[in-house]
């Protein structure tokens, strides 16, 4: 196979069906050199020897997913979130990642106060963001498609992320552009050279928007070049607002998981040179 694109990075569940070995082996056979990580596997299989694994690889860890979920209202729930986040960032620290990335939580249930989740969010960066800088690791706030924001995400659009992040310093927290989020926003060029201009930038993301959405929406990503979303001018806007790190391509889809995880890298691989490369 011919090498993959330099700046390829396979989200672990892309292919969820690989173990972690089995992911480190089929990344390392088709070059590529960057991973995004997801804790639950990882530590299912051990973060030191996961972090030996990869490195033993010569393979990248562009991010670790996911942190987050700060949005509870009662101060037992706040300091259960800040004590799993303080875990995360050390497994980050660990696997030697880039980014953690922060997905920030919905409305607790029988909550209707959007502002008011939303800013319980800035009040636990502010104790996390020194903590993690201590670690060596860097918080991404991802902001999630407006439909998952009473379950998954109050923080929806890039700009709403940076006046989150832009409270803190930018070597301390960032924004994950995710195409599969954002694509849909009209004022996404701007937001981005806003973010690129601060240094706010930690993870690029990609993956295709199908209709119809299936039931249950989260698993409806689309394999690239499947749906709407012009991802090559998503990833050149990224470029033109300074961005040059690794470009992940993150996909939930049961189809993709129900097959040869060879066959799925493969197919990655050729549609992210047709499409985003």
């Amino acid at each position: 196979m011919k090498g993959a694109p330099a700046r390829l990075s396979l989200n672990q569940e892309t292919i969820r069906q690989w173990s972690v070995p089995e992911l480190v082996a089929g990344c390392e056979a088709a070059g590529v050199t960057a991973v995004g990580l997801w804790r639950d596997p990882v530590r299912a299989f051990g973060v030191r020897e996961t972090a030996k694994l990869v490195a033993g690889a010569g393979i990248r860890v562009s991010s670790l997913c996911r942190g987050g979920f700060f949005t509870a209202a009662d101060p037992e729930g706040r300091a259960a979130a800040l004590d799993d986040n303080r875990r995360a960032v050390a497994e980050a620290a660990e696997l030697g990642a880039d980014t953690l990335v922060l997905v920030a939580g919905g409305l607790p249930e029988g909550d209707r106060d959007l502002a008011g989740a939303r800013r319980r969010i800035a009040g636990i960066l502010g104790e996390l963001a020194p903590w993690a800088a201590a670690h060596g690791v860097r918080l991404g706030i991802e902001p999630l498609h407006p439909m998952f924001a009473s379950d998954r995400c109050v923080v929806s659009t890039l700009g709403q992320a940076l006046d989150l992040a832009e409270q803190f310093p930018a070597e301390q927290v960032g924004v994950v552009a995710d195409s599969y989020h954002l694509w849909w926003d009209e004022r996404l060029p701007a937001e981005l050279r806003r973010a690129g201009d601060g240094g706010r930038i930690v993870s690029v993301q990609v993956a295709d928007w199908v209709t119809p959405l299936p039931e249950g929406v989260l698993m409806g990503r689309g394999q690239l070049g499947d749906g709407s979303i012009d991802l090559r001018g998503f990833r050149e806007l990224a470029d033109a607002a300074g961005y040059r790190g690794p470009v992940e391509v993150e996909i939930f889809q049961p189809g993709l998981w129900a097959r040869d995880g060879a066959d799925v890298l493969r197919e990655v691989i050729e549609r992210y040179r047709a499409h985003v490369e």
